[in-house]
């Protein structure tokens, strides 16, 4: 109705595998730490876990936990529950092997938000569940917010699953716990292929994925860096007639799941270049704010652009 004003209500969606630390985390912040201070709260529990929830301390705060089934997630039962318990808050511990479509396009009761998307990784299967379920675990890591690898040690590979879930989700943050729930202390510093110190910096065609990911993430790290490259050639319709991307195109799942990463070039002959010629690029990397990054990342000004022979390849990877 006009002039009704519907009080939204913040909806935190927990997502991992069977054993990932999505009950433990939501039992600390529920009970513990008393994340909803007493506000009428609704647990929406999708699978049996290892953990189980002690009901009556969950009652003495307010929160309300109601098991649903995959057949139950729907529209009808929600409203249901949202009638019953008049909720104020929701958490929802979501079934790691369930289609994340179903949750996030499920119509929902009036005012019921989505806020913050938390992933839980188990560290000691994570290599096991991106070998044989790689699909499933990546829409989750790229739908989320925050993303804790648990149970971590030292000899937990860092460095290499943050870049590998930069190259997929940029905006989350990643959190490296030890199995005393301790921040994991580490070098934050990937592999580098190439040598930061040459002029120019020469990157192998295989290595532009990395040269992407780390000049991204790290602006200022190549900020007047001079690189030598041979990529792609993207004409988006909103650039200007001295600007391009250049970049490849970039498997970061699976073969149904390959994209076009690329970084802006700004150069004076790009009118003369057509959208998938390829070209080897040399110029100066400036960090830049501008909307495409909603932020601040990296602008190659070129100063030699040629074009050269397609790839033999036609994907790379960011490893």
């Amino acid at each position: 109705m006009p002039g009704t004003n519907i009080k939204e209500i913040p909806v935190y969606v927990f997502m991992g595998f069977l054993g990932s630390g999505k009950t433990t985390f939501s039992k600390d912040i529920l009970i513990n730490q008393g994340f909803t201070e007493g506000a009428p709260t609704l647990l929406l529990m999708c699978e049996d876990g290892e953990e189980e929830y002690d009901v009556k301390a969950l009652r003495k705060r307010n929160i309300f936990l109601e098991e649903i089934s995959e057949e139950n997630l729907t529209e009808e039962h929600l409203m249901e529950l949202s009638k019953k318990y008049k909720p104020e808050n929701v958490v929802i511990e979501y079934n790691g092997m369930w289609e994340l479509d179903r949750i996030f396009n499920i119509k929902v009761p009036n005012g019921w938000t989505v806020v913050q998307v938390i992933s839980f990784v188990d560290t000691t299967t994570y290599d096991m569940y991106m070998a044989n379920m790689r699909k499933i675990i990546m829409d989750q890591i790229r739908n989320a917010d925050m993303i804790i690898f648990n149970r971590c040690d030292e000899d937990t590979k860092a460095s290499d699953y943050k870049r590998a879930i930069r190259a997929v989700n940029r905006r989350a943050q990643v959190i490296f716990e030890k199995k005393d729930g301790q921040p994991l202390q580490f070098e934050d510093e990937a592999f580098i292929p190439y040598n930061m110190d040459a002029d120019p910096i020469e990157v192998e065609e295989d290595d532009f994925g990395i040269l992407y990911l780390d000049s991204t993430n790290n602006p200022d790290k190549y900020d007047g860096k001079r690189v030598h490259f041979k990529a792609m050639v993207h004409r988006p319709s909103n650039y200007g007639k001295n600007e391009f991307v250049t970049g490849r195109f970039i498997m970061t799942c699976c073969e149904a799941d390959i994209e076009f990463y690329g970084m802006k070039v700004v150069y004076n002959g790009a009118a003369n270049l057509k959208d998938r010629d390829f070209v080897i690029v040399e110029g100066v990397l400036k960090k830049e704010y501008y909307k495409e990054f909603e932020g601040y990342g990296p602008v190659l000004y070129a100063e030699k652009v040629s074009l050269t022979s397609p790839s033999e390849r036609p994907y790379i990877t960011f490893d």
